[in-house]
């Protein structure tokens, strides 16, 4: 009946008046539904499939990640001397970058540790006086661990922890070979895009890759500053406050901060227990533990949004549901790459006519564009 009564219409200016706008727009209002529906379809099976599949693409997602970040290096080597050699090149300096930085956590964390067993006899009577507060309020502390925390439990946090370590090793041993096989196959890929017959594919791909790799590198930078920034700030307030190892606590919070909340928690929490033993008083405790807190939200919770929002072009809301989102997807990995795929996809949005509307709706403020309310 639709197509009958288009075709009638066309004959009739009345009646394209009075009925045919109503086909059309009948017409296009179904297509428009059909077409959010697929891509919502589309969209649950893909993050179904990266859940269930995420020892696969989380690797995959960190080599391309790191590709975006080294591939100018790797480009500019190239152009001096033979492709193999500027790959080895730059997979050393790249590995050799990340092990600098876990020295650098080992270092510190080495220093304080060092400190914290030999204040094993302060914890010790701290534990004590605990236990002997909590009895005297009926609460059996000797049976919470006797219940809790026996052989059984610590056997299987043993299993846990080497089953992390073995799963971690693994996909940096799987992410190190995609980068290697990815840096040599960058510039064959480009060529195969670029003879495509679908121009407009083709350019969506070149000019999104292009556009997310400078948006990858800028947000590696944007990270390196507020990592700095709270790296600087920690380490001033645990030296204003006396509390020992000041720069050690300045070098963790830097290093740690590039992982997202559960970082800062970490950076947190250890000059908090030292800071038991150093000061007589709990509420001085407690003011160390909350400041310190009030540092890491203020930098990683309203600061870094809004200076990455307003770099990258993406909404501060946005950075923060990619966090939980992918750390719910794929762990503490996910934690960290969870804003690299959000840029990743809404530039690729914003490379094609059709889909620029979720870049303009979910990306940062745009002057140029000035909204109306």
């Amino acid at each position: 009946m639709l197509p009958e009564a288009a075709g009638s219409c066309r004959g009739s200016r009345q009646l394209t008046i009075s009925g045919c706008w109503k086909v059309e727009g009948t017409q296009h209002g179904v297509s428009f539904g059909l077409t959010i529906a697929t891509g919502i379809i589309a969209a649950v099976l893909v993050i179904a499939a990266a859940a269930q599949a995420s020892n696969v693409f989380a690797p995959l997602a960190a080599a391309i990640f790191i590709i975006a970040i080294v591939w100018p290096v790797q480009k500019r080597l190239q152009s001096w001397m033979p492709k193999l050699v500027a790959l080895a090149i730059t997979v050393v300096v790249t590995v050799a970058i990340c092990l600098g930085f876990a020295s650098l956590a080992a270092w510190g964390f080495g220093r304080v540790g060092r400190s914290l067993v030999a204040d094993l006899p302060r914890y010790q009577a701290l534990y004590s006086t605990m236990v002997t507060w909590l009895d005297g309020h009926g609460v059996s502390v000797a049976g919470l661990w006797a219940e809790h925390f026996n052989v059984g439990w610590l056997l299987r946090a043993t299993q846990y922890v080497t089953g992390r370590v073995n799963t971690t090793l693994t996909f940096w041993v799987i992410a190190l070979v995609y980068v290697m096989l990815g840096l040599l196959e960058v510039d064959n890929v480009r060529q195969k895009i670029e003879r495509l017959d679908n121009r407009t594919a083709a350019q969506v791909l070149l000019d999104g890759s292009a556009a997310t790799a400078t948006k990858f590198r800028r947000y590696l930078l944007v990270r390196t500053k507020m990592s700095a920034v709270t790296g600087v700030l920690v380490g001033a307030f645990a030296a204003i406050t006396g509390l020992p190892f000041a720069f050690e606590w300045g070098v963790i919070a830097f290093v740690l901060n590039y992982i997202p909340f559960i970082g800062p928690f970490v950076a947190t929490l250890f000059p908090t227990l030292l800071a038991m033993t150093q000061f007589e008083s709990w509420p001085a405790v407690l003011g160390v533990f909350v400041c310190l807190n009030i540092i890491q939200f203020a930098v990683g919770s309203y600061i870094e949004p809004r200076v990455a929002g307003t770099m990258l072009s993406i909404s501060p809301v946005v950075v923060l549901f990619s966090i939980f989102f992918w750390t719910f997807l794929w762990g503490l990995f996910g934690t960290f790459i969870g804003v690299p795929i959000a840029l990743a996809i809404l530039t690729f949005c914003a490379a094609h006519p059709s889909s620029r509307w979720i870049a303009d709706l979910l990306g940062g403020p745009d002057p140029a564009k000035p909204g109306k309310i």
